[in-house]
């Protein structure tokens, strides 16, 4: 047997125990990995600084915060989360109990993602433990040094209801070849196909987090200089290594020198003049993604930037202008600090530009027209649609992260998570009693008896109606009820 496989059927037989379904146990292994998270911060920043140049305030703005954030918002809401959902009745099942109940799906496999190893591959196993699962977490090979960090887990969790399984892709392969009950994978839309085809094989639901390219289309009218502000930090944090950075920019030509020289000013203003000495300045996570980006740039016209380091897998901000539609640069999701500018022809070429390519994981807007941000809502598809900034939807619990098509299927953050690694079971409870109102759905199936199914079937009940009606019936008569007694005075 397999380590994979072992840890597979370790964590399946502690889930069938029955024990990760009471809430206290769920509440007490999210406050364990919080102190997973708090004693092991020198640690993960230690790991952090080796794998992607961050400093520990950047890991702990970029990685820990957001994930403490989940953690302390699953606790809370727990109990809000887990408990029976009532829904609208019909006639038929007006004297029926009638709700969702939450229930956990089993065993889920988290593979996570290299560039913010801390925060895509935990946030997941946050959802799956507030819904009552058992998990196998799979940390990015590529983020060597936080993995090692990420085998630490089990001395903090239920170690055989939480595996944490190191390697790189002949484990992964092993691991996808078990069946589990939820698939977690956060990369690239070419692995995502994999993990999803291995997942057909068990007819096994799930959750891709991939990427694309994002656009971000800037507005003659808006304040440049404020909307290349928020570009070039969204761009460059992490070193363009973030799934929703803006991969590229759209905007006319009479406006395309004015976004470089705003663009220059940031860039020194955040990086200062030597990027590459600059702490808060990241590294390309190795050398093959770094010769990856820098073939990118090939046949396109540098503006910024454009300096390299091989030995030290470092890449400038860069930002290269007139990039035609057919340039390398436009063919896949760059995934680093390189910034193609591609002119447009105002608003209804842009969205023809994006709509003509696969659904972004985001779209970046900057106008401070509300009728044309509007528009570009309504044309165009995408995970998410921020206007006049960057990455901060990431932030918000109550925004559902995900994408759609080619960029992703299957949401998370908050409720999501719980939601998306929870069975949502319709539950219905009837007495053995009222017999009679069943007799229109027993043979035979007169014309009478479909007059009264229509009746019963079609008509909705709004409890939650009624119960406000009736209230205020039984105000109005105990105000008549007093005015009565006061007259009678």
């Amino acid at each position: 047997m397999s380590r994979e496989q072992q840890a597979v059927q370790q964590a399946r037989k502690a889930f069938l125990t029955g024990r990760s379904k009471p809430l206290d146990y769920r509440i007490k292994q999210l406050q364990n990995l919080k102190q997973f998270i708090k004693e092991k911060t020198t640690d993960i920043a230690n790991a952090m600084r080796k794998d992607l140049h961050k400093t520990a305030n950047a890991t702990q703005l970029f990685e820990i915060l957001g994930l403490e954030g989940e953690i302390n918002l699953a606790v809370s809401k727990l109990a809000e989360w887990a408990a029976a959902r009532p829904v609208n009745k019909n006639l038929l099942t007006i004297a029926d109990d009638v709700y969702i109940q939450p229930e956990p799906l089993g065993v889920v496999l988290v593979i996570g993602a290299w560039n913010y190893p801390i925060a895509v591959t935990l946030q997941p196993l946050v959802g799956a433990i507030a819904a009552g699962n058992a998990a196998v977490v799979k940390p990015s090979e590529v983020s060597s040094h936080t993995a090692k960090v990420m085998e630490l887990l089990p001395l903090y969790l239920d170690p055989e209801m939480y595996k944490v399984v190191t390697g790189g892709v002949p484990e992964t392969q092993e691991l996808l070849r078990q069946r589990f009950d939820h698939i977690f994978y956060t990369g690239s839309s070419t692995v995502g196909k994999l993990v999803m085809e291995a997942a057909a094989r068990h007819l096994t639901p799930v959750t891709l987090e991939l990427g694309g390219k994002s656009p971000c289309y800037i507005d003659k009218n808006c304040d440049i200089r404020i909307a290349c502000r928020r570009i070039t930090w969204g761009k460059y944090m992490n070193c363009g290594q973030t799934c929703i950075a803006p991969d590229y920019i759209l905007c006319e030509s009479n406006i395309q020198d004015k976004v470089i020289n705003e663009i220059q000013k940031c860039i020194q203003e955040f990086y200062t003049n030597d990027p590459k000495s600059f702490a808060d300045y990241g590294r390309i996570i190795n050398q093959r993604h770094f010769k990856r980006i820098m073939a990118l740039t090939e046949g396109s016209t540098l503006a910024i930037g454009g300096d390299s380091d091989e030995s030290e897998c470092y890449i400038a901000p860069t930002v290269l202008r007139d990039v035609t539609p057919g340039s390398k640069v436009m063919q896949e999701e760059i995934f680093g600090p390189i910034l193609p500018i591609v002119i447009v022809n105002g608003l209804k070429e842009a969205i023809q530009f994006i709509n003509e390519r696969e659904k972004p994981l985001a779209l970046y807007i900057f106008s401070s027209s509300k009728k044309v941000i509007k528009q570009m809502i309504s044309e165009t598809s995408s995970g998410a649609l921020v206007a006049n900034d960057c990455l901060v939807h990431f932030t918000i619990s109550d925004l559902p992260f995900g994408g759609v098509g080619n960029s992703g299927t299957g949401r998370y953050h908050g409720k999501y998570s719980f939601d998306q690694l929870s069975h949502l079971r319709s539950c219905l409870i009837k007495k053995l009693n009222m017999e009679g109102v069943n007799q229109m759905r027993y043979p035979p199936h007169t014309t009478e008896k479909l007059r009264w199914a229509r009746v019963l079937l079609l008509k909705q009940v709004n409890l939650a109606r009624w119960r406000q009606v009736a209230q205020v019936a039984v105000i109005a008569a105990l105000a008549a009820f007093v005015v009565q007694r006061f007259l009678r005075r």
